[in-house]
């Protein structure tokens, strides 16, 4: 037997691959990639990128609390931009939605991201 279980919310994007928006194994959570896409039109949010940050952390929320959790319960976030040069906005709209003690945390320059977006994050929660 497994103690393995899928969370799946309609409250975040769907999963647009062969995914699961997040796999919980025993009091760990593991967040898939999430891009700034609206969950009710799975269209690519409009505007800056800090538009499209708020709108993955607010799915990153959703998947938390589908999994029993909240966002501060994310031990490890990982931040993929195609722009570093965004990372001191990351970093500001993070503070809007973290409080301390801050998650373990890399930010990773990539050259490209799905369906053209600037900016990825995935996750790793540990209920409490």
């Amino acid at each position: 037997m497994t103690n393995k279980s899928v969370i799946q919310t309609d409250n975040a994007p769907a999963a647009i691959g062969t995914y699961s928006q997040a796999v919980k194994a025993g009091d760990t959570v593991y967040l898939s990639g999430q891009i700034p896409l609206d969950p009710e039109t799975m269209e690519v949010v409009g505007g800056d990128i800090a538009t499209s940050i708020r709108r993955v952390f607010d799915n990153l929320t959703a998947v938390c609390e589908a999994s029993g959790g909240k966002l501060q319960d994310i031990v490890k976030l990982n931040i993929y931009l195609t722009d570093l040069g965004n990372f001191a906005t990351v970093n500001e709209i993070m503070a809007t939605y973290f409080h301390e003690p801050y998650p373990a945390r890399a930010a990773i320059g990539v050259a490209a991201l799905p369906k053209g977006v600037g900016v990825e994050m995935d996750a790793v929660m540990v209920l409490s």
